[in-house]
């Protein structure tokens, strides 16, 4: 973001002009302000309290759901007003192999949510230990069948390591201001041109 602001600044313009008059605004935004670390137990508590105070969701909240978009977006946009770093999910609603906390419920996991977006980045500390991640497997009741590959990197111990994803369609999305993710989808839209 900030190489499009020093490099980019008459497109971004253009774009604030045109497309998105907060544009600008936002992404200077996002640079200036110290992102919040917000455990996902605790996100949950602000949503429910702003519904309690009459805030209407398309979708229900309670601790164990998978957050949509307008939750996320509260919380950058109208509660904090800045990024937040969510982390601590729940595992039932994270991928089986995130490294569970001790707590037993919640995974190592983060989401990096951004204004008028959502989430821009997940991620994860895998679980090293092969016997916890067939433990985790079987308990989700999941075939072990076609996961050979990814238990072998277990079988022989592993470093403590993570992943992560940018989602790079967001974080175009975000740095242009455009309103449909489909616009800035690098891949040719023309009529009679989808052979896919």
């Amino acid at each position: 973001m900030k190489w499009a602001l020093d490099h980019c600044k008459d497109d971004l313009e253009f774009l604030n002009k045109m497309i998105d008059k907060t544009l600008i605004e936002r992404l200077e935004g996002v640079l200036k302000e110290d992102f919040v670390r917000l455990p996902y137990t605790e996100g949950i508590k602000i949503l429910e309290e702003a519904i309690a105070k009459g805030k209407k969701f398309e979708f229900p909240v309670s601790w164990g759901c998978d957050l949509a978009s307008e939750h996320e977006r509260f919380l950058v946009e109208e509660h904090f007003k800045k990024p937040v770093i969510m982390i601590d999910y729940p595992k039932e609603i994270k991928s089986f192999y995130m490294k569970q906390n001790e707590d037993g419920k919640t995974v190592q996991g983060t989401d990096v949510l951004f204004p008028a977006i959502g989430e821009i980045i997940g991620g994860s500390v895998r679980e090293a230990s092969l016997e916890t991640l067939t433990d985790r497997m079987k308990e989700l009741g999941m075939k072990m069948d076609g996961y050979e590959w990814y238990l072998e990197t277990r079988k022989w111990g592993t470093c403590p390591h993570a992943g992560f994803g940018l989602g790079f369609e967001r974080l175009i999305l975000f740095v242009t201001g455009m309103q449909n993710i489909r616009d800035v989808i690098p891949f040719p839209r023309t009529p009679k041109n989808a052979a896919f």
